[in-house]
């Protein structure tokens, strides 16, 4: 019975790929790697170039991967522009590469004020004084800012601004790839499909 038991697991979690990728978070964060929730995201804009930049994975669940930002930034406005994003996660030490694909959603106000109100009052205080992705003067000008939004909030009560917030990419392609000395690497790839068992089809790509 035991074994029964065990290959039905194996087998549900091929089938699941956010439920496979927190297998691997969860090595990943046993394995006590640096900053384990960096991720390179991509955006493309209206003109069609697409940028990259690393941000912190905030939480996961199978309504996908979700991520904050300042949404005058130009991660933000591309987003706005075209909302669709890509994902990829590195692990080195592992040897383990996640990419994710989809579409994006903004997060509630309500998930979006809670994930505000947990972060370190500096982190609270930036969010309101970076003009993220505008042109800076020099450093002067940010402390300025940052001086003067801590006079304006002077206590622990920082409210959320309009233009922070979160952003979740729901998947429709996820990709495992582990890494062989041989060069030979193992690649499983996962698409949604309605019709698949789970809503996800899986199949293996060339290294």
């Amino acid at each position: 019975m035991e074994e029964s038991v065990e290959a039905g697991a194996a087998e549900e979690l091929e089938r699941d790929p956010v439920v496979r990728f927190g297998r691997v978070m969860e090595r990943v964060l046993a394995g006590g790697i640096a900053e384990p929730t960096a991720m390179a995201l991509a955006t493309c804009g209206h003109d069609g170039r697409p940028s990259v930049r690393m941000v912190l994975l905030k939480g996961f669940d199978d309504r996908g991967f979700v991520f904050y930002t300042n949404l005058t930034s130009r991660k933000g406005r591309e987003l706005e522009q075209t909302p669709f994003a890509a994902l990829c996660f590195f692990w080195q030490p592992l040897e383990i590469q996640v990419r994710v694909e989809g579409a994006v959603q903004p997060v509630s106000t309500q998930e979006a004020d809670a994930y505000h109100a947990s972060r370190a009052r500096s982190s609270r205080i930036g969010a309101w004084a970076s003009q993220q992705s505008a042109r800076l003067s020099s450093r002067a000008e940010l402390d300025e800012r940052v001086r003067l939004v801590e006079e304006r909030f002077p206590g622990d009560a920082i409210p959320r601004p309009e233009f922070w917030s979160g952003f979740r990419v729901v998947p429709d392609r996820v990709e495992f790839w582990q890494g062989r000395a041989s060069r030979l690497h193992e690649r499983d790839v996962y698409t949604r499909d309605p019709e698949a068992p789970g809503g996800w089809r899986m199949g293996q790509l060339f290294p």
